[in-house]
């Protein structure tokens, strides 16, 4: 595989205007070469592989964003590498964050975007004009057969989705195998009664071969879909078992996204679906997490927005969602978007597949 033409970065670096020229020249060889460029002597590599200062614009209050362009080629095609050279050692200053990036057509072509995407994880669930119910099962801690009863009366309230909390994982005390078994024929079930194709996303986790074998578990259960964290397991293992299986729909959780100064628009909109994702989860404004409106836009926008015919990642707010918030959230995203509810439905204990059916009443009937 071949790969040509050039990947640009943005930077946004906080320097005195006297060396901000200096720092940006450091960031394109510490993310290119790493060494000194005298110590070059192949032209190649200095003409080609050597990182380039593109433009630097002041933003003000000793803060500036820098544009560098890098070889296409140091990627190698590889999502853990593309990250590695786009930001690896610049992320150890806590002066520079990665804004954005401009990709090359032969690296999203490499990369693909997502195998399922956003209108097809819509028409699974028949709901091509209405934003999507998502519930989370939880909390970890509980037995296999407390998590399945959870499921249940979940998938009777008639929520499209029901995913498992990014903390369940293999413990002992629900074993992944069983908990995806008793909670896939729980919702199997309930989805009889209703009448309503409820799916079940179980979390999978682990090195690439515990996902392989995860997945294919999910898989031989009737499952379409899965709970994914891409900064845990890696992306590059992320980016794999998005190819491997590709009927299967990702819902990316964006646990340990924060730790890594890159811009959540960036991480969880664009290289999240570049890598595979067919839904990215992310805070809304107002919860117990603190993204700007401004930024949930953006993340939205960039999950969504045209990219060099790339399919749309779904956009899911999630943290802090309750009912009275579904009127505000529709109308801030529209209606290409999964509403996730976690707490706001646990909440009401005995109550919850009642609860769980209004939440699911009220997003297929609101209409913008």
């Amino acid at each position: 595989m071949t790969f040509s033409s050039r990947i640009t970065a943005f930077y946004r670096v906080r320097a005195d205007a006297s060396a901000i020229e200096d720092k940006a020249r450091a960031v394109a060889n510490e993310q290119s070469v790493e060494m000194p460029l005298e110590a070059i002597s192949d032209a190649r590599v200095l003409g080609t592989i050597v990182g380039r200062v593109e433009s630097i614009d002041d933003c003000g209050q000793g803060e500036f964003l820098v544009r560098i362009s890098l070889s296409a080629e140091t990627a190698g095609g590889e999502a853990g590498q593309l990250l590695n050279m786009l930001f690896g050692n610049t992320s150890i200053h806590d002066t520079v964050s990665l804004e954005d990036i401009e990709l090359p057509a032969s690296l999203l072509e490499a990369f693909g975007g997502p195998r399922v995407g956003m209108r097809a994880l819509q028409a699974r669930a028949g709901a091509q004009h209405r934003a999507l119910s998502c519930a989370a099962l939880k909390p970890q801690g509980l037995s296999v057969a407390a998590l399945a009863d959870i499921a249940g009366r979940l998938a009777r309230g008639g929520v499209d989705f029901i995913k498992d909390d990014h903390g369940l994982a293999n413990q002992l005390y629900s074993p992944f195998a069983e908990r995806v078994a008793a909670c896939a024929a729980a919702v199997r079930s309930a989805s009889a009664e209703t009448g309503l194709p409820t799916r079940y996303a179980p979390n999978v986790s682990g090195n690439l071969d515990n996902l392989r074998q995860q997945i294919a578990l999910a898989c031989d259960e009737g499952l379409d879909t899965v709970l994914i964290e891409p900064m845990i397991c890696g992306l590059s293992a992320f980016h794999t078992v998005t190819r491997e299986f590709s009927s299967v729909a990702f819902l990316a959780h964006p646990a340990m996204a924060g730790a890594a100064r890159i811009a959540p628009p960036l991480l969880l909109g664009k290289l999240f679906r570049l890598f595979g994702a067919t839904a990215t989860i992310f805070p809304h404004y107002g919860g117990r997490f603190g993204y700007s409106l401004e930024t949930c836009n953006e993340i939205a926008r960039a999950s969504r927005d045209e990219w060099a015919g790339l399919d749309a990642c779904l956009p899911a707010p999630a943290g802090g969602v309750t009912m009275d918030r579904l009127t505000e959230i529709l109308e801030f995203y529209g209606p290409d978007i999964m509403v996730l509810m976690g707490g706001g439905l646990l909440a009401a204990g005995e109550r919850l597949t009642e609860e769980t059916e209004t939440f699911a009443r009220r997003l297929r009937g609101l209409r913008l």
